[in-house]
């Protein structure tokens, strides 16, 4: 079975993942609630433009 870039990669994330969530709790839940409102920016714009176009 080939090891794949991709494979290595993804491995390679959530070993990342694990270690920045075990010793800086505070920075990956500042990092999740940032991308929550980038998120929510977005949906938010949509829904004004959709509004606006049929308004």
């Amino acid at each position: 079975m080939p090891i794949t870039v991709k494979k290595i990669f993804s491995w390679l994330f959530l070993g990342f993942l694990i270690f920045f969530v075990a010793f800086r709790p505070d920075g990956a839940a500042q990092t999740v609630r940032g991308i929550g409102a980038v998120l929510m920016a977005i949906a938010q714009g949509l829904g004004d433009f959709l509004t606006s176009l049929t308004a």
